[in-house]
């Protein structure tokens, strides 16, 4: 079972009944302010979600699929990017310095 806390730790956010996140089906789930640092999120589903001030730093996000997903305030510091699908506005309004970064932007 997963758990996603906010970023202070209190609030959950999230419970899953799974292993791991890889290739987890997360569209439109509300994530705002999430801790996801270092989480593994390859080949995930998060179109249209909510990652609005997210900490996603150190996070795998090879294969993911971010278009229309609210990144405002979000921290990518670190994150793996490699062949992720994200809208080109997406890179405005975050702290991005990726590790690895091929992404897929979508037309």
């Amino acid at each position: 079972m997963i758990e996603i806390y906010d970023k202070k730790g209190f609030d959950k956010l999230l419970i899953l009944e799974r292993m791991d996140l890889v290739s987890a089906d997360l569209r439109e789930v509300n994530l705002k302010d999430a801790n996801l640092v270092q989480y593994e999120l390859q080949g995930a589903d998060l179109r249209n979600a909510n990652l609005a001030g997210a900490d996603l730093r150190l996070a795998n996000l090879s294969g993911a699929d971010l278009r229309g997903a609210n990144l405002s305030g979000a921290d990518l510091t670190g994150a793996i990017l490699d062949n992720t699908q994200m809208d080109p506005e997406s890179f405005s309004e975050q702290k991005i310095i990726p590790i690895a970064v091929n992404p897929i932007k979508s037309s």
